[in-house]
């Protein structure tokens, strides 16, 4: 994402001496703004049935125990939706981006924890069975000294690392997906996060990685597991839905800068890949605060 001044950039209270910080917290709502910071951020909620989740650009109402890892700068909230619970549980652990001290994440034993915090820029949700098996261990942490803690919340990432059933959330990220240097696979990349709103034909990209069509329609589909068309069009639904959130545009006009020249073919291709209308969207996410 590469604006985020239309968003609340949250100052957390983490020092940079601070491994990582927990937050244990009985509310009887969620009232804070839609917000980003760059520290790492897990997420458990218990008794919130009813509240909705925004992650990016995602939306969901949450069953009555969460779990959620949200990376650095991806926006996020949660908002009482239809929730009847006087009394819901929120525990949050931030931790700084160098906690995770790249170094002693290559090691062999780490390597699953290192890859999670790589998926989390777009934030992963993990199975309610995961969130019930951690549940003592989440309600714990606020009680237990510093170095238990720290034994604890490792165990914890371990756990979720390995976790089966995960659902990466949002369609987009702060950070682009990385690609190995001169690999064919980030010149397509690149070229379309740079080009998205303009008409970019299979002729155009193929010809950047010195392919014929058919060559390069089977590359793409061995790559990312779907055609070069579907993931054009992903790139622009993801950008038109930060702008439905974001900006005071019409859906006419987001349709038109997202690189669609037809509202209507917008309107199908937005459903397909969001599973609700681009208005019913943007009515998702009124009433989230923001900083204009």
């Amino acid at each position: 994402m590469s604006k985020l001044e239309n968003i609340l950039r949250e100052i957390t209270p983490l020092s940079p001496e601070d491994s990582f910080l927990v937050f244990d917290r009985i509310k009887a709502s969620f009232d804070f703004p839609y917000h980003y910071h760059p520290e790492i951020e897990i997420n458990f909620i218990y008794k919130g049935k009813g509240y909705r989740r925004m992650i990016g650009d995602h939306t969901g109402e949450i069953g009555n125990i969460e779990l959620v890892l949200v990376g650095p700068n991806l926006p996020h909230c949660w908002a009482n939706y239809r929730n009847k619970h006087k009394k819901t549980h929120e525990i949050t652990v931030q931790f700084n981006q160098d906690f995770f001290n790249q170094s002693l994440m290559e090691k062999n034993i780490l390597k699953p924890i290192n890859t999670m915090i790589k998926d989390s820029i777009k934030g992963i949700l993990f199975s309610q069975e995961t969130a019930e098996k951690l549940k003592d261990s989440f309600l714990n942490l606020s009680k237990m000294d510093s170095f238990e803690s720290f034994i604890e919340i490792m165990k914890i990432l371990n756990e979720l690392a390995t976790a089966e059933n995960t659902t990466l959330l949002s369609s987009y990220s702060i950070e682009l997906e990385t690609f190995a240097d001169h690999d064919k696979m980030k010149i397509i990349h690149d070229f379309v996060h740079k080009n998205f709103e303009n008409k970019i034909t299979l002729n155009d990209a193929a010809s950047l990685v010195n392919m014929s069509n058919v060559t390069f329609n089977r590359f793409i589909k061995k790559r990312i597991g779907k055609t070069f068309v579907n993931y054009l069009n992903e790139i622009r639904i993801s950008y038109a839905a930060r702008w439905l959130m974001e900006k005071n545009l019409t859906v006419f006009e987001i349709a038109f800068e997202a690189g669609f020249n037809n509202i209507a073919n917008f309107n199908k291709v937005f459903k397909s890949v969001k599973k609700t209308t681009p208005t019913e969207f943007r009515e998702q996410f009124k009433g989230v605060k923001k900083i204009e």
